[in-house]
């Protein structure tokens, strides 16, 4: 199997729909006949939750990967989903900034651990903060994926992003790019959305990826049924969305879309 495409899915701010997309995109992409690997790397585990996987089955988890008590293999867990699967996090998660920091490569951990991976496509769900855990990410990615709620001040929060991706690049891995950029929870009917979009494709171009993602109450609730909304409500407006962003994923890579035409 050639190497996996690693996609950290980062935002510093909260609330954004970030590992609403990771689950989504995951689980889209494995309808579509991917493998894929999801890292919950955030301490607030809700990656793991809406993938169903009860806390008391989180062991190993992200956590132990990163301070080499485990294997990725080891720490993997199957989900209802075909094809999908995921490392789990769980609360010990939250000091790994604190327990890892003193380690002279602990900007390496997750990139060392996760070049055993065996899937087509690797999302990391990050947490909202650029921390030691999405610094990991970053180093240890391909790209960076970022979802971006249609909302004031939303461009502005970008831009440390992006300058955090810089350093990245700069320091650690020359070959880290801008997956693109994901609009979520927009309303067509609300005028400061639209504006929020109009401004971001002006600003960022192609890097805005054509889907966005309505704000939509199925989205709201699958998770608390352990289940992505793409297979809690496949009709919906989100788990369309969700579906269509997959197809744009898949489309801009050559890898992937060579597989997908030889499967």
């Amino acid at each position: 199997m050639p190497d996996p495409h690693i996609v950290a899915i980062a935002n510093q701010k909260g609330g954004v729909g970030k590992t609403t997309t990771a689950i989504n995109l995951g689980a889209a992409l494995a309808d579509l006949g991917k493998t894929v690997l999801l890292i919950d790397l955030d301490p607030q585990g809700n990656a793991s939750t809406g993938l169903g996987i009860d806390p008391a089955h989180r062991t190993p988890s992200s956590y132990d990967l990163l301070s080499g008590e485990t294997t990725i293999a080891d720490a993997i867990r199957p989900t209802q989903i075909d094809r999908l699967t995921i490392v789990p996090a769980n609360a010990d998660l939250a000091s790994a900034d604190i327990d890892l920091s003193a380690r002279s490569s602990r900007t390496q951990l997750l990139k060392q651990a996760v070049q055993q991976a065996k899937a087509d496509v690797v999302l990391i769900d990050c947490p909202p903060a650029l921390g030691l855990l999405t610094l990991n990410a970053m180093v240890a990615a391909e790209s960076v994926l970022v979802p971006l709620q249609a909302e004031f001040y939303a461009l502005e929060g970008l831009s440390q992003l992006l300058l955090t991706v810089r350093q990245v690049r700069q320091a650690a891995n020359p070959g880290l790019r801008i997956e693109g950029v994901l609009l979520t929870m927009s309303d067509s009917r609300n005028n400061l959305a639209v504006q929020v979009e109009a401004d971001a494709r002006q600003t960022l171009g192609d890097l805005v990826f054509k889907t966005v993602i309505p704000r939509n109450v199925r989205v709201s609730e699958s998770p608390s049924f352990g289940r992505p909304v793409i297979h809690y409500d496949p009709s919906s407006k989100g788990s369309t969305a969700y579906r269509d962003m997959a197809k744009e994923f898949i489309a801009r890579h050559k890898s992937l879309k060579k597989k997908a035409q030889n499967g």
